[in-house]
């Protein structure tokens, strides 16, 4: 009887540990504390969606929503959508502030956009580092919520839209850690949104 009993408190600790690793509560759960970047003028958290919008009039230069903290090995997964599937936006990875004017970063992104969505882009970092396959484009839904998660380990990084791989393989230029950054980019007028983040760094 005490043996179930143990057996059952351990497996009870090993599922309520699970669940505190996949819990992103350091990450978005917390609102924008310990992100930083223009966030009066672009940038609204409610109700677990985070929301870039650039305005009426659009802006003339990528602007990022940045962590305060430096990430190495990580898995991220979200839910992503541009209005009425217009405009441009991708997550930052291992990167750094270059314009603290206006939040401007470079690095590697995860791309979301028409045609681009699951790249990977060199951003003031040299350029398309990895174009996501044409063929998987089509998994893309243009005006709805697309799952989207990216996962770095050393250098390999992988993407996958819906499902589908866009990005699996090692890039000898990754930094060895760097911020995570939300994008907002120039043109528009665009909105971005993103739910449902979770994220987990790894050992």
């Amino acid at each position: 009887m005490c043996r179930a009993l143990c057996v059952a408190a351990l497996l009870s600790l090993a599922a309520a540990s699970t669940a505190r690793e996949d819990k992103p509560a350091a990450f978005l759960d917390a609102g924008l504390d310990g992100w930083e970047g223009m966030i009066k003028e672009f940038w609204t958290f409610k109700d677990g969606e985070l929301v870039g919008n650039s305005g009426e009039k659009g802006i003339k230069f990528n602007t990022f929503l940045c962590s305060k903290k430096k990430y190495k090995d990580f898995e991220l997964s979200f839910k992503v959508k541009l209005k009425d599937g217009g405009g441009n936006s991708g997550i930052q990875i291992r990167s750094k502030v270059a314009d603290m004017k206006v939040f401007a970063v470079a690095g590697p992104q995860a791309d979301i956009g028409a045609g681009y969505w699951g790249s990977l882009y060199g951003e003031r970092f040299g350029g398309m580092m990895k174009a996501a396959p044409k063929e998987s484009q089509k998994a893309v839904k243009a005006k709805e919520f697309n799952d989207y998660s990216i996962r770095v380990i050393g250098k390999k990084v992988t993407i996958k839209i819906n499902g589908e791989t866009t990005v699996d393989e090692e890039f000898p230029k990754m930094p060895e850690d760097g911020i995570i950054a939300f994008q907002l980019h120039g043109g528009g007028p665009m909105e971005v949104t993103f739910k449902d983040v979770v994220f987990k760094e790894t050992k």
